[in-house]
């Protein structure tokens, strides 16, 4: 087989839909393909799938990107498999059962933005344990221990019969394989595990802490040798022992055997996908990382920098040894909202009918209606930022991920007139978006100040396919925007995967390099703007202090 003719597979499981694309050795994309999944919402803030439907899903859409490429099964060298971080639970035979209030058993994944987990999360950090360090010191509700903790104290049948608890990527890995092994990516950055430290088996790098789980209330994990959470734990990239096997190559149309390798994290994939690229007519080296960082915007929104050493930022998730690139550290901020906030923005605005009827006569998104619309109204600024002078957004309405790391913060509008025009909507829109902007350069600040110097972003995702979403990110945070040369820059990183856990690269370093180029870059504006912007993130600040007012005056949210 020649080099030409080695092809990978991407899969990307996202909130939802699941997606697949195969790529040649170059990173160039042959043939996606994506279905719609099942989202169950039994009561607020809980937010259920199905481990069964995303896997059916999965098989379709494979077969699907196969078949719609022409490409000969035989030429497929290798998939990879990303997804949201998810909690998944199966019985001891690798059946669902349920997480759902309902007592279905067909919905048997608590999805990461459920938060269900609050009072969990609280309890788990109260007590303050030292892998919290790993964390950005507080743990989420969104990630798996406290959706652990939530399970055996509200659903106790389900937690005797549980055989598995996977995050979602690794159970990919395990329908396609027939192996537990779980990736370093989810397990030390949603589970607590310590993969910088002494192995404790053969197989595994890093260890569980013991103490942590006793603590918690869920000692018996620590009893049972984490049996239901992970025995053997490998770096991305790896192969899984056997790949695919046989029952799986049925369903997903590959050849038995075919290479599979260790998961990661939606957003993680899309920093694999980006990052490798080069600048300025040079090769990536290691120490560019220090400069860089990926956005992978969608529902929420994950900032991801890596660097050669552990750096410990309060409300930043991480340091994670090892969860995306090999042997070096990953640094995740988040925004627990923002694709989904723009929406809810939009949607629920008295004007959101006409504006879908505007948007469909003229054959565009809602998105391209207001950009026009914002466009005609700047004709009266010096630049179109300046419309929202008067109109300011805390975006914090399902909480924040970090760096404020308080799950229970809501959001504000400040500059709300007696007036709900199609014009009122849009400077809504824009000041959301700036408001989303601001949170990302808070994020950057933070790591900033420690050690990092982030003056570059390469973004994909929903949001990033929006100019004006790209020019007030640009502009707020002063650093440049690089957009990828392959926008499914998840589904890029996925099939990087494949590629190294087929042998054909010889690191997963040297598959971003390889596969991974720049298609344009968007500077940030002039001194004017930024002076703009840099009053609007003093608003920022300001909002949030009269925020911390409000509810202590009312006694609510503590911190």
């Amino acid at each position: 087989m020649t080099e030409q003719m080695t092809y990978y597979i991407g899969v990307d499981v996202g909130t939802t839909s699941v997606r697949a694309g195969l790529f040649d050795r170059t990173g160039h994309k042959l043939a996606m393909a994506t279905n719609q999944i099942m989202l169950w919402k039994p009561k607020p803030d809980y937010v259920e799938q199905s481990s069964d439907d995303i896997w059916h899903t999965t098989c379709l859409v494979v077969r699907k990107v196969i078949q719609g490429s022409g490409v000969n099964v035989e030429h497929i060298r290798g998939i990879g498999f990303d997804a949201t971080c998810s909690l998944v639970v199966l019985d001891r035979r690798g059946t669902p059962l349920t997480v759902s209030p309902t007592g279905s058993v067909e919905q048997n994944v608590i999805v990461w933005m459920d938060h269900r987990a609050i009072e969990e999360a609280k309890h788990i950090n109260e007590l303050g344990h030292e892998v919290l360090a790993y964390v950005g010191g507080v743990i989420s509700p969104e990630m798996e221990s406290p959706k652990l903790l939530w399970l055996k104290e509200h659903l106790p049948k389900t937690w005797e019969k549980a055989g598995y608890f996977f995050d979602l990527p690794d159970f990919l890995v395990y329908k396609a394989t027939n192996d537990a092994t779980r990736s370093l990516c989810s397990t030390v950055c949603k589970w607590t595990y310590l993969g910088h430290e002494k192995p404790t088996a053969e197989l595994n790098v890093g260890r569980w802490d013991d103490s942590f789980w006793r603590q918690i209330g869920l000692g018996e994990m620590v009893d049972e040798q984490y049996a239901r959470i992970g025995t053997k734990i490998r770096p991305v990239g790896e192969p899984v022992p056997g790949g695919i096997s046989i029952d799986a190559s049925l369903e997903l149309g590959l050849k038995p055997g075919t290479a599979v390798s260790t998961s990661v994290i939606d957003a993680h994939a899309g920093g694999l996908g980006m990052l490798g690229a080069g600048l300025d007519g040079q090769n990536t080296k290691e120490s560019d990382m220090d400069t860089r960082m990926a956005l992978i915007g969608g529902t929420s929104s994950c900032h991801m920098a890596v660097s050669r050493e552990p750096r410990y930022i309060k409300g930043v998730w991480g340091p994670y040894y090892s969860a995306m690139i090999p042997g070096m550290w990953l640094t995740e901020g988040g925004q627990s909202a923002t694709g989904s906030l723009i929406d809810h923005i939009i949607f629920s605005h008295a004007r959101a009918g006409a504006l879908r009827a505007e948007a469909e006569e003229a054959g565009i998104s809602v998105y391209e209606a207001l950009n026009r619309r914002l466009e005609r109204l700047s004709v009266i600024v010096p630049f179109p930022a300046m419309l929202t002078r008067e109109l300011h957004v805390l975006p914090y309405f399902h909480g924040n991920r970090s760096p404020r790391a308080n799950p229970s913060l809501r959001g504000m509008i400040a500059g709300l007139r007696l007036s709900d025009t199609m014009d009122d909507l849009a400077l809504l829109y824009l000041a959301t978006i700036q408001a989303i902007a601001c949170g990302t350069r808070h994020i950057i600040d933070e790591m900033n100040n420690n050690g990092y110097r982030i003056n570059t972003i390469f973004a994909c995702g929903g949001g990033t396919r929006n100019p004006v979403f790209l020019r007030e990110h640009a502009d707020a945070t002063g650093c440049r925007i690089v957009l990828p040369e392959e926008q499914d820059a998840v589904l890029l990183g996925s099939a990087i995967l494949g590629a190294a856990a087929s042998g054909d690269a010889g690191s997963v370093l040297d598959a971003m390099q390889a596969m991974s180029r720049v298609q344009t870059i968007a500077e940030p504006g002039g001194e004017d703007i930024r002076a703009y912007h840099d009053a609007r993130y003093r608003v920022f600040h300001a909002m949030y202090a009269a925020h911390k007012t409000i509810n202590s005056l009312m006694k609510t949210n503590p911190e």
